[in-house]
This record gives C-alpha cells, structure tokens and sequence, in this order.
C-alpha cells in the first residue's frame, strides 16, 4: 500500500526559511520515490480552522515515506524550519 505524508501548516513565521526549507526537502522526496500532490494552492475550509499551506506528499509504500521522514537529508531540512513554523506533519497509510 502507498505511503502518504500530510502536513497541515498552522501558521508560517519566515516565508524564507521555508522556501529554504522546501528546497532542501524535495531531495530527501525524490531520493525516497515521492511524487507531491499538493502543494499549497488555493484552499476553502469547510470545516474547523483554516490553514496558509497543506502539504501531501506520496510514496510508493508507507514504509517509504517512514524512511523519508527519518532520513537525515530530511532531518536537515526539518531543523532548517524549525521555530518559523507550526504545522502538524504526518504519515498516513493509504487503502
């Protein structure tokens, strides 16, 4: 089964840091076999609070993306973004 990581950003502090940020991310995706699906764009809420950016990501197991987010090429765009940031990020195994 796929692999999905969601990322629901609450609010962003350092457009820079996370431009910075993306940057260096998309490596560890494309080294891990992740394809984005969204990436920001226009958004409406239905439902709850709203969010500036929601992120998904897919990889071809869940196990990938697993191994995606604890990689240190991850790791160091993560610490890049750290403190200009909130957002709750997860991994999710598709159906």
């Amino acid at each position: 089964m796929k692999g999905y990581v969601v990322c629901v950003y609450k609010s962003i502090e350092n457009e820079e840091k996370l431009k910075e940020y993306a940057v260096k991310a998309r490596t560890a995706v494309e080294k891990y076999k992740g394809k984005f699906l969204i990436r920001g764009g226009k958004a409406t809420t239905n439902e709850g609070e709203s969010s500036p950016r929601t992120v998904v990501i897919e990889f071809p197991s869940y196990n990938e993306a697993n191994l995606f987010y604890k990689s240190n090429e991850y790791q160091e765009a993560h610490a890049i973004l750290k403190g200009h940031a909130i957002r709750q990020h997860q991994t999710i195994e598709g159906s």
